[in-house]
């Protein structure tokens, strides 16, 4: 039984109201783990206070596919966390991605390499999406939890112009189960192991 309280922070931006609603589920999913406390933060208020991220066990990011990579709203917040990466002010924590496109593929792996890279150079420890493509055991596709495939991150897919909500039961189901799967990582994940220039030094 989980009892030390854990918080993590889901950052996002979200253009239409998609990624926006995936990155609920993947809170609502993280927040279903008991002494989980799961806060939506939108990408452009974090732009001029980085530092925010501090407070949190661990973080997922959150982007539409534009292009195939991430929106510039949240490319703009990446940068912004420059002063970070030279104090390493969030090494050792746990990292995941989640991203949102029109299309089936659309170029998506892209978006989640570059939140990959990013939580490297912050030396930061990525989780992945364990759940296997449920169509194998035979869910109908729609219904299927990662019915896309994606192993490095969760995908999803929303009809262009349609509903913020207009998502397949699959791709929800994904989400919640992501954010359980990552909340209890963080759980499971000792926050007095992050690595400091210190500690460095003496292994050294």
């Amino acid at each position: 039984m989980m009892t030390t309280n854990r918080k993590i922070a889901v950052v996002f931006h979200s253009a239409h109201g998609h990624t926006e609603h995936i990155a609920q589920q993947v809170a609502h999913g993280a927040h279903s783990v008991d002494g989980t406390h799961a806060q939506l933060i939108e990408a452009a208020r974090l732009t001029p206070e980085p530092g925010l991220l501090t407070g949190f066990d661990g973080l997922v990011w959150g982007s539409p596919t534009y292009l195939g990579g991430v929106s510039g709203v949240f490319k703009s917040f990446m940068d912004a966390t420059g002063g970070l990466w030279r104090r390493q002010e969030l090494r050792g924590r746990l990292a995941a991605g989640f991203t949102v496109s029109s299309l089936p593929a659309g170029d998506k792996q892209s978006t989640l390499l570059s939140m990959f890279v990013f939580s490297m150079q912050h030396g930061m420890v990525w989780v992945g999406n364990p759940i296997l493509p449920e169509q194998h055991g035979g869910t109908p596709y729609d219904e299927a939890a990662n019915r896309l495939g994606s192993w490095s991150g969760l995908m999803a897919q929303a009809g262009h112009a349609s509903a913020p909500d207009a998502f397949a039961p699959g791709d929800v189901k994904t989400a919640h189960l992501f954010g359980q799967n990552f909340a209890r990582k963080v759980h499971g994940f000792a926050p007095h192991s992050r690595f400091s220039e210190t500690a460095c030094k003496a292994a050294a």
